[in-house]
């Protein structure tokens, strides 16, 4: 622990001044140990990268060189002296100013408790007494939103703090900010407005390795790899050592997406021999990293070998550092790769040991996930064995673990609106704080201007009017800001109520093939739910989706229900020809209650086979239609079936609809109808439900 914590390097911040004038002194240079350097600027301020134990040597024209060797990473004051001046040059800490200490309290705080962090900088804020102060503050609290992943308000605030003091680490930490958000555009954007020039050599490895993970994310990889090998080039040359070994793995990452297995061995082989030369955890990190690479390839000996070398070092870890659940570093995880591994390689008897191992650690550590995956793996390779017996106990165990991860998961969605909400109000806090004291200096200025201009009255009440016009616009701009994140808060809110109805419904279906002892069946439509359930995921914090991608959705979702009910309904989709279907945009999940509650409340009850069409038509170059129609029982009908508490339900699955539909179209300008109606006259009434997409 000790050594992990020397080799962790972190960034100084400090100023330089003049010891008896107090005058900050500029371009004065600041290395370490010859190799990071640095220069102070116009306000004798500087930061370098730098960790426990390195030496500084500020060295300018004119005053004596200063030597210091950096004890942790609070913010430091060198006091310098005249080279004329008979005494030793003077080094020494100063007691920091009010806002600076709170400024060091927010970042003590800011990986262990966000509000605590956040309450440090609205006080420091409201003690700022200049821009670089605004600035430096606005860096912090986007540095605490990038830490507990609100990406977008990280955005906001690193955009102020530039307005208030341009950083080339600030705009290196927008770039990120905007590539964790997947606003890989922006990213890509905000990397290409650095001037690259003006870097430091550390600043400019971590700015080629923030384009290479940009268009390693929108899959151009060659130019990915062009990217991090320049970053490599300056690490390599510098001997920053960190970064070398990041770029070796991943270099060898995106020859393995190319297809180049070759190039990605080589790559990987130098990150695990460099990672093997620093602490034991970045050494471990890599060996897991390098086994995953040998599971995509199926070299799975050599996989082993890894995983088993990882568990080794992991346990010794474990001895002196905390290692959360959702690390890679777990035993947990490790034990279930080496058992599913030996799966691969239908090694049965060697499989087992590793999966009931990882179980084990899975429930000491109530890490419910890694628990559901290695009992469902354990109960398939009893299955495979040909142990029946044991295979059934397994899969009993893996349908417990589904139930108890599915009320975590409630309740850990419960906790995350809280923690939102929290975190919302403060920023609110702040944002309110700042408006207040651009009006009281407004103000202030105003009352000075009018003691000292009594003949220039009129002008002061044009100001004061102008003042007030600005602020009301001001104001306005925050009520729709606001207005827009409560919109925003509740398609979350309505969005994690739809997909918990949804999951129920479908784990529900595949209960009854489980209580009918149709165990074949269960495992193949949990395989097709597994895949809709991550394509549902990957689309739930999306408020708008292509239509193509909702329509493989429907396709997916159709085909299960109706492998259900194969004997109560035939099915249909059909997409016109003219339909430029990936020009259209359709909010997530919209189209799946309509095509459940056909099924379930109308088709299912019908006494001979019904019909469900799904059809996609374009009415004009703006506009498409999407028409649901089943010859189910009918809405009427349907209603006189359902109990209360079924009926209740519907119509608050309904309502959701509706809500999600007007907040959309409040925000983004009527973009969507939706029609309901009788599908046919007379007999089985049916419906049918018609869904108008607009373009933007």
């Amino acid at each position: 622990m000790e050594r992990d914590e020397e080799d962790a390097s972190f960034v100084v911040k400090g100023s330089v001044v003049e010891s008896e004038t107090r005058k900050p002194i500029t371009n004065v240079q600041i290395s370490v140990n010859g190799g990071a350097y640095t220069t102070s600027n116009l306000s004798g301020d500087f930061r370098i990268q730098a960790k426990k134990g390195d030496e500084l040597t500020i060295a300018h024209k004119g005053i004596k060189t200063v030597y210091y060797t950096i004890k942790d990473d609070e913010r430091i004051t060198v006091e310098v002296k005249a080279e004329t001046d008979q005494d030793e040059g003077v080094y020494k800490r100063k007691i920091a100013m009010p806002f600076h200490r709170i400024i060091d309290s927010a970042d003590t705080y800011l990986k262990t408790d966000a509000e605590k962090s956040i309450q440090f900088i609205t006080e420091a804020l409201s003690q700022s007494n200049s821009t670089k102060q605004n600035a430096e503050a606005y860096e912090i609290l986007a540095d605490v939103y990038m830490h507990w992943k609100q990406y977008d308000l990280a955005i906001s605030n690193y955009k102020i703090s530039l307005q208030n003091n341009t950083l080339n680490e600030v705009h290196l930490k927008l770039a990120k900010a905007y590539y964790k958000n997947k606003d890989y555009q922006e990213s890509l954007q905000a990397y290409q407005n650095i001037n690259d020039a003006s870097l430091s050599n550390y600043q400019k490895t971590v700015y080629y390795e923030g384009l290479g993970d940009v268009y390693k994310k929108i899959v151009q990889l060659d130019i990915a790899i062009s990217n991090y090998k320049k970053g490599l080039a300056i690490a390599e040359k510098h001997l920053i050592k960190p970064k070398i070994t990041d770029l070796n793995s991943k270099i060898g990452e995106a020859y393995n997406e190319s297809g180049k297995l070759t190039e990605a061995n080589t790559y990987f082989k130098n990150s695990l021999d460099l990672a093997s030369q620093e602490n034991k955890k970045r050494a471990v990190e890599e060996k897991v990293k390098v086994a995953d690479f040998q599971n995509d390839n199926m070299a799975y000996e050599d996989e082993i070998q890894l995983r088993k070398e990882a568990i080794e070092e992991i346990s010794e870890l474990q001895t002196d550092t905390i290692i959360d659940n959702e690390s890679a570093l777990t035993l947990q995880k490790q034990n279930y790769k080496i058992g599913n591994a030996y799966y691969q390689q239908k090694d049965y008897v060697n499989a087992v040991p590793y999966l009931e191992k990882s179980i084990a650690e899975a429930e000491s550590k109530e890490d419910l996930l890694v628990k559901k995956d290695a009992v469902r793996k354990l109960s398939e390779t009893y299955r495979d064995a040909g142990n029946s017996v044991e295979a059934l106990e397994a899969y009993k165990t893996y349908q417990e673990t589904v139930d108890a991860l599915y009320v975590k998961m409630e309740q850990e969605i419960t906790q995350a609106a809280r923690f939102n909400k929290n975190i919302t109000e403060k920023q609110n806090r702040i944002t309110s704080l700042e408006s207040d004291r651009a009006l009281t200096q407004s103000n202030y200025q105003l009352s000075i201007e009018q003691s000292k201009r009594q003949k220039l009255i009129i002008y002061s009440l044009f100001g004061g009017v102008l003042l007030l016009l600005v602020t009301a616009y001001l104001m306005y701009k925050y009520i729709k800001q606001q207005k827009l994140a409560n919109n925003l808060l509740a398609l979350k809110s309505l969005r994690s109520q739809m997909n918990p109805h949804f999951i129920f419904n479908a784990l529900n279906s595949v209960n009854s093939f489980i209580a009918s002892n149709d165990e074949r069946t269960a495992n193949r439509y949990l395989s097709d739910f597994s895949q809709l359930m991550r394509a549902v995921l990957e689309n739930s914090e999306q408020d708008f989706i292509p239509l193509q991608k909702e329509v493989d959705l429907l396709e997916l979702y159709t085909q299960l229900e109706h492998f259900r009910f194969k004997d109560k309904f035939d099915y249909s989709i059909t997409v016109d020809e003219n339909v430029a279907i990936n020009e259209f945009q359709i909010p997530p999940m919209l189209l799946q209650p309509y095509i459940e509650n056909a099924v379930w409340h109308g088709l299912r009850y019908k006494e001979e086979k019904g019909k469900l069409e799904i059809n996609i038509s374009q009415r004009s170059t703006d506009e498409v239609i999407i028409a649901i129609s089943d010859d189910g029982i009918g809405r009427e009908k349907s209603k006189s079936l359902k109990t209360e508490n079924q009926k209740k339900q519907n119509s608050q699955g309904m309502n959701n609809i509706k809500k999600r539909v007007a907040i959309l179209n409040e925000m983004y300008k009527d973009k969507v109808d939706v029609f309901i109606a009788d599908y046919q006259p007379e007999g089985d009434k049916g419906t049918r439900v018609v869904v108008t997409l607009k373009k933007d």
